[in-house]
């Protein structure tokens, strides 16, 4: 899931779409923190954000600057968005990613509160945003992978949310800042 974060530039105005979030480069220098504090456990989201650049957009022929900052050239591999050939790679790396996903038993941390999960929400607006960018006959053909990642997120933040709820009311702003305040 981590692979979507990229696509947060659809929801920062000015920035443009598969620009400097999508950078390898980018991703590798705020990945290094990470690595040091994770280690290899930090490996698969890396990949994940990783691949989003390389596999994902860097086939379509709208591209990806890969080497912002030190290049703003785009590159890219010709595919188009909304042809058979994209639409055919989007369903196996859908089908490839939910069996990894069952397949590690990483689902389970989908549904339990964990405070990261609220960051699903980003992915969640990116595909929500896709409906006002592509035509809906290519939108139809995916119907199905977009249906379903939106579900698991939304599922997910909401379960966040729920969680966050519920622990406000156990502890209320105001026991809590008397906490802090009172000796």
């Amino acid at each position: 899931m981590a692979s979507v974060i990229s696509d947060i530039d659809l929801l920062i105005l000015g920035l443009e779409h598969r620009g400097p979030s999508h950078s390898g480069v980018i991703v590798s220098l705020l990945f290094l923190p990470i690595f040091l504090v994770y280690g290899k456990d930090a490996t698969p989201y890396f990949i994940a954000m990783v691949q989003h650049s390389i596999i994902g957009d860097y086939l379509t022929s709208e591209g990806v600057q890969l080497l912002w900052p030190v290049t703003s050239d785009w590159y890219g591999g010709g595919i188009k968005m909304t042809s058979l050939t994209n639409v055919l790679f989007e369903w196996v790396l859908f089908v490839a990613s939910l069996t990894i996903l069952l397949k590690a038993k990483e689902a389970r941390t989908l549904f339990q509160h964990h405070a990261a999960n609220l960051l699903l929400s980003i992915p969640a607006l990116a595909i929500l945003l896709e409906l006002f960018v592509y035509p809906l006959s290519f939108l139809v053909k995916l119907i199905i992978p977009h249906v379903t990642y939106l579900t698991i997120f939304a599922f997910s933040v909401l379960t966040a949310l729920k969680s966050n709820l519920r622990m406000a009311r156990k502890n209320p702003f105001k026991k809590s800042l008397k906490r802090f305040v009172s000796p």
